[in-house]
């Protein structure tokens, strides 16, 4: 996910640099969404990896 939030951010950058404002604001909001979706995925998984722990195999 992180991939599509730099792909994102390249994108409004070179919509910005040539001049397409409102393309560049709207993909840098779709960057940050992403961004933050996939900080709350990985918050999630790290906290349910902790409760859970690992098994141990006899």
């Amino acid at each position: 996910m992180f991939g599509w939030a730099l792909t994102f951010l390249v994108v409004a950058l070179i919509a910005a640099v040539l001049g397409f404002g409102g393309i560049a604001a709207f993909a840098v909001d779709i960057a940050k969404i992403v961004f933050f979706v996939a900080i709350v995925l990985f918050v999630v998984s790290a906290v349910i990896g902790l409760v859970r722990g690992r098994s141990t195999a006899s």
